[in-house]
């Protein structure tokens, strides 16, 4: 007799062409991610080549009623490490059924940015270090934290290891490889200064399809922490007072940034980024004002600043770039539970497109 094990893990390929498609989209909070599963006849490398699909809007808070239907569009596609074989997720926008994206669609807009020709021929780089912070199910309270207590101080958690300065590392290192299976360009973890409280890296990648892959990676994560029965949280500031709060530092670079006098194309990008600070800090997250207190490696939500390898500033620019005279800078200012097609394309916009 099989075991629900064995038949989760049944392999499709070995009787059957057809495979599931698991599509995914972004829910009316701007971070509640939903998926569903359908059955398609054979595997599909391109995404336009997809059906679309509708779902219910009112019961996301993104249509009344009285006129729910949603049209979920394909826009990218990764194996799926959950069913494995020909199975893929597929990372959907959702619009009208008369074709027009709904208010919470941002992914919309920010491909119409990276598809101008002045920002395509720049070829943005982003590299996104997602933090987050793991969470004992029945108590919302960090996990390895005595319940109602805290831990030592800060110091020795940051990429420790040890049973006690480490906690969820299983959970963490499930979320790596699956996300390498799926394709995403994760490109490193580390444990962060808060105990509890994770990093992973997205990237190099190129204009839109950064998005895509921290939206996605993130689902991954949120489907493995239901899994081990812990939870998974985004908040910029967790847990209040003297600890870390969690960022999503966005690094960010373009081709001229990248050629030799990048250095100077890098200092007029930040300073139009200073020029649109407030703007920017609106678009950067839910409670960042929380995290942004000018302690605990962040700068100060209301003072733009910025400085080579100086982590208490809004932008950082690496040792490695000043030296070399061009490369990359990193904009701290992004709150974990940020929008990346927002953040990517906001920072393309005002780089390269905006004139001062």
């Amino acid at each position: 007799m099989a075991c629900l094990t064995d038949l989760v893990n049944l392999n499709l390929s070995d009787t059957t062409e057809k495979f599931i498609a698991e599509y995914i989209w972004i829910g009316g909070s701007g971070m509640d991610l939903r998926s569903k599963a359908r059955t398609l006849p054979g595997p599909v490398t391109d995404p336009s080549k997809l059906p679309k699909w509708n779902y219910d809007g009112s019961s996301t808070g993104q249509a009344p009623g009285e006129d729910s239907e949603v049209i979920l569009y394909p826009q990218a596609i990764f194996k799926d490490p959950f069913r494995r074989g020909n199975n893929i997720l597929v990372m959907c926008d959702c619009y009208t059924p008369a074709g027009e994206p709904i208010p919470t669609n941002k992914r919309y807009s920010a491909a119409k940015i990276f598809s101008s020709p002045e920002v395509a021929a720049e070829e943005p780089w982003y590299g996104i270090e997602q933090e987050y912070t793991l969470l004992q199910k029945d108590t919302n309270w960090p996990l390895g934290w005595p319940i109602g207590g805290f831990p030592g101080p800060q110091g020795p958690y940051y990429c420790g290891i040890g049973a006690e300065k480490s906690f969820g590392r299983d959970t963490v290192d499930a979320h790596y490889k699956a996300c390498l299976y799926a394709g995403i360009n994760i490109s490193g973890i580390n444990g962060e200064v808060m105990p509890g409280q994770w990093e992973f890296q997205v990237g190099p990648s190129v204009g839109i399809s950064s998005g895509d892959q921290v939206w996605v990676a993130r689902y991954v994560l949120e489907r493995i922490t239901e899994i081990a029965g812990v939870v998974v949280t985004f908040d910029p500031k967790p847990i209040p007072g003297g600890w870390n709060g969690a960022g999503a530092h966005t690094n960010y670079s373009t081709e001229s940034m990248r050629k030799e006098g990048g250095y100077e194309v890098i200092k007029a990008a930040i300073e139009k980024l200073k020029l649109r600070h407030k703007e920017h800090i609106a678009a950067y997250g839910e409670g960042n004002e929380r995290r942004l207190t000018g302690r605990h490696e962040t700068a100060d939500i209301n003072t733009f600043s910025w400085g080579v390898a100086n982590r208490g500033a809004s932008v950082r620019v690496g040792r490695e770039t000043e030296q070399n005279g061009k490369g990359y800078f990193e904009d701290r200012r992004p709150a974990s539970n940020m929008d990346p097609y927002v953040v990517t394309s906001m920072i393309a916009e005002t780089t390269i497109v905006w004139k001062p």
